[in-house]
């Protein structure tokens, strides 16, 4: 691969970034409100697991009540 001069990078990057489609705001807020629900329902879930197994282990080990 060829190499560049310093000064044609910075050129190529600055033509890149022209290129870039940028998300609107409400896109963003959107994107981040699905993040945050999808990160608690996974916690529900972890959560839930861990305590199903945790009973599981307790049950076979004799430690319950």
């Amino acid at each position: 691969m060829a190499k560049t001069s310093p000064g044609e990078f910075v050129r190529q990057v600055r033509q890149e970034a022209r290129r870039v489609t940028w998300p609107t705001r409400k896109e963003t807020l959107i994107t981040t409100a699905t993040v945050f629900v999808m990160a608690f329902v996974a916690a529900i879930f972890f959560f839930v697991a861990d305590q199903v197994i945790a009973w599981g282990v307790r049950l076979i080990l004799g430690l319950g009540a």
